[in-house]
Order: C-alpha cells, then structure tokens, then sequence
C-alpha cells in the first residue's frame, strides 16, 4: 500500500508540471550526503512517519471473493487505515526557485482533499476507497520538522508536511466449499462381545429429492410439501344410536 501511495504521489506531482520542467520528484531521505550528490533541481518527498488511524478501525467483514461461477471462494477482513506522513522539500541553487517550486507543490496538493481515483494502483484501486490527502498542522502526536531535521543531520530548510490517510486491505481467507449432497447420517447399533461393547458401522444418507441439481440457492431452496392428513371430526354429545 505504501508504494501505491507514493505512486500516485508522484504523478500527481509529474502532471502538475513540474516533468515537463525537468524537476524529478524523489523520495530519498534529505541527508546532508544526499543534498551533497544532487546533480538536478529534484523535489523530495520524504516518508517520515506511518501510524494507524485508530478512528477508523472498526469489525465486520472486508468482502468477499467469488470464482468465475459466483461462489465465494475467500473472505476478506476489514481494511485498517494508516496515516502516513511526508516532508516535502525543493532543491535548487537559488532560494527563488526553490520557493517557486514549493508554491506550484501547494497549489496542487491543496487543490483536491484526496488523490484521484484515476491515479491510484493495485490494492488501493481495488478497494476503491477515497485516499485522503491534506497539510498536517501543529499537534502532540505531530513530529515537529525540526526535529525531523535533527533526526536527518542536514540543515534546516522550508518545507510542507502531507498526510495521506490511506486502507491497508484485510487478509484474505479461503472460504469451505459449498455444500452439494445431502446430510449423511451414520447410526451405530451396539452389540456386546467378548471385549465388552462394539459398535457396527452404517451410513444413511438423507437425499433430496427431485433436486439433482442444487441451483443458484444451493439444496436450501424452497421445495414443494406433501399436504397434511385430514383430521378426523370428533363427535360431541355421546354415541348416536
């Protein structure tokens, strides 16, 4: 899930103009030996912090799973939602192009509140849940970017920090296939012997019938019933003569 967000990222990013004007969209760490071996102006977009959204998380079932035939062959569990968090950076060598680059950046990241379903891959498209995309603001549980700066040992520099609220899907489990005979019961008769107590095998199988074919809804489909006996009139008064 995390590369597929990264993905979308990136061409969201690409579209907003900044490949046709050269500037390659990275996601390495912004290191002080990373910022040393730059060759082109690059926008970095560096995944800091990945958390669950505990809010989100809640029972039930994912989905399921159905066979060219329509039979459900696995099931999902619920999709869990993480919060994963970016440090966006411009490098160039002159600090009016790196601000440049930063404003055409906000205006595309705040001009939608999730990534485009056109853009999304894999899971994340075949889940088909909104991905939310949004500007982190101050908080407790917020890395301050200074501190990320620290923690990276290059110097501090203007940035943006985007969150992107993303489903992780749940774990698939093979679902038992479906039911196609009757119930078989096996009664056992007892018989005693010289070693106590034996029990004698015998199979009984219940079948439906005039079902051969289970159908769309299985042998729990509704069947035709034999009409109740009539019921004898009880006589009132004594015996007529």
């Amino acid at each position: 899930m995390i590369h597929e967000v990264d993905d979308a990222l990136q061409r969201l990013l690409d579209e907003s103009g900044l490949a046709d004007s050269g500037v390659e969209v990275v996601f390495d760490a912004p290191t002080r030996d990373w910022a040393a071996r730059r060759s082109a102006p690059p926008v970095c977009v560096f995944l800091y912090d990945i958390r669950e959204d505990a809010t989100r998380r809640g029972g039930g079932s994912g989905g399921e799973e159905y066979d060219a035939d329509g039979l459900v062959v696995a099931r999902r569990a619920p999709a869990r939602w993480f919060l994963l968090t970016y440090l966006v950076t411009a490098w160039a060598s002159r600090s009016q192009d790196e601000h440049r680059l930063l404003a055409q950046v906000l205006t595309t990241l705040t001009a939608a509140e999730a990534l485009p379903q056109r853009l999304l891959t894999g899971s994340l498209a075949a889940l088909g849940r909104p991905v939310d995309l949004g500007l982190v603001g101050t908080g407790p549980d917020t890395p301050a970017a200074a501190d990320v700066w620290s923690a990276l040992g290059g110097e501090f520099r203007p940035s943006l920090e985007v969150q992107v609220r993303a489903p992780l899907a749940g774990a698939s489990r093979a679902a038992a296939p479906p039911v196609t005979e009757g119930l078989v019961v096996r009664p056992a008769r007892e018989t005693e012997s010289d070693e106590g107590v034996e029990a004698l095998e015998g199979d009984r199988r219940l079948r439906y019938t005039g079902l051969d074919d289970p159908g769309a809804e299985g042998f729990g489909a509704p069947r035709e019933r034999r009409p109740a006996p009539a019921r004898r009139r009880r006589r009132h008064g004594g015996r007529q003569p």
